[in-house]
Formats: C-alpha cells, sequence, structure tokens
C-alpha cells in the first residue's frame, strides 16, 4: 500500500520587521555611526565559535519538505548581488520536538537586507528561483554537527510545500 504525498502552496509575503518578529530579526542598512540599538541583530554566539562564511547554492526552486532548527545559537542569512530569496519558518516552540504544521509561514525576502532568525526557529531555505545565490551566513562553527534538529513533513504528514 503506498502513501500519496500532496503539495501544499504557502503564500509568502514580502518580510517586514513586523511580520517576521517571531521568527527573529529583519535587517536594513543604516548609517555609518549609528549607535548600538534594537534594530540592529541581537545575537546569540556564546555556545562556541562564531562561523560567517559565503555558501554557494545553485537551482534551488521553491519546493521543500524539510525544515530544521538550531537551538543554541542565532542565524543570520543575506544574499549578495541584490538577489531576492524565500524562506519558510515556524516560531521556536522548544518545548516541541516537532513545528507547529499549523503556525508555518513563508517570506520574500529582497536583496537589500538580511535576516537573523532566534534561537529555535525552524526555518526551510534558503530558496530561489535563480540559477545561483551567494548566501552569507553568521552561525557557530559547529551548528551543522551538534545543534541542527530536521522534521521532514514527507515522513509526518505526507507533504510537500512549494511557497508562491
Amino acid at each position: 500500500m503506498s502513501t500519496s504525498q500532496t503539495v501544499q502552496q504557502l503564500q509568502a509575503e514580502l518580510i517586514t520587521p513586523e511580520n517576521f518578529r517571531r521568527y527573529g530579526q529583519v535587517i536594513f542598512a543604516s548609517t555609518d555611526g549609528k549607535q548600538f540599538d534594537v534594530e540592529d541583530a541581537q545575537l546569540n554566539l556564546q555556545n562556541g565559535t562564531p562561523r560567517f562564511y559565503i555558501m554557494r547554492l545553485e537551482k534551488r526552486g521553491r519546493k521543500f519538505n524539510k525544515i530544521t532548527r538550531h537551538v543554541q545559537c542565532t542565524q543570520c542569512l543575506g544574499s549578495l548581488e541584490g538577489k531576492d530569496w524565500f524562506i519558510a519558518v515556524c516560531p521556536p516552540h522548544n518545548k516541541l520536538d516537532e513545528p507547529v504544521l499549523e503556525e508555518l509561514a513563508a517570506f520574500q525576502i529582497p536583496g537589500n537586507c538580511f535576516i537573523k532568525l532566534n534561537e529555535g526557529t525552524w526555518h526551510a531555505g534558503p530558496y530561489f528561483d535563480h540559477e545561483i545565490v551567494d548566501f552569507y551566513n553568521l552561525e557557530l562553527a559547529d551548528t551543522n554537527v551538534v545543534d541542527h534538529f530536521t522534521h521532514d513533513f514527507l515522513k509526518s504528514h505526507q507533504l510537500e510545500f512549494e511557497m508562491v
């Protein structure tokens, strides 16, 4: 007996600091010399060695069935060259071992800002329509080894998502 897979569309909202607040922060350019305040990324990188790098991703599209979270640190992502991109997120209910399906949201992110994900925020992405996009990524050096928890919607709900 086979199980059927459903593709569910997620409407991607254009990201703003207000609509993204429960997942993290949106950081836009500020003038040089501005004092540190709540509009700056509020980082937690104290549990290890910070790692800042550029990751190159190719032909990602907008479909996903897995979502990941990191509970020990914040993570920052942003595209280079002004390319827009998409991410799906779910708030960090850290006492649960899986995301709350009804709280899954998708965002379109313009290439003139970056995002900071709060500790524990579930995220799928970056995804995009371009052939190749380089992203800067700030997390801990061992985040993907010791702090990488993934949930597979295909296994749990026979679901795949597409951000539209």
